[in-house]
């Protein structure tokens, strides 16, 4: 959980930079809501699934990306 990473730190770090990186993709024109950090523990398989099911339709809602593919 937060604040209780073996890493010490590690994960205020990583909100820090998901937190970096939704800025990123806002000015990017991409929907911050893309990105989201969770914290859980490798016990909670159940919060787990529902995470992920959370972001599915997270980017269902959102549809497909406006990016264009540039000519190399």
């Amino acid at each position: 959980m937060e604040g209780e990473c073996h890493f010490l730190e590690g994960n205020k770090r990583a909100k820090m930079w998901v937190d970096y990186t939704k800025g990123l993709l806002e000015e990017s024109g991409i929907a911050p809501d893309r990105l989201k950090m969770f914290n859980l523990s490798s016990s909670m398989a159940p919060k787990f699934k529902e995470v992920v099911e959370e972001m599915v339709e997270v980017a269902k809602k959102l549809g497909p990306t406006k990016i264009e593919k540039k000519a190399a």
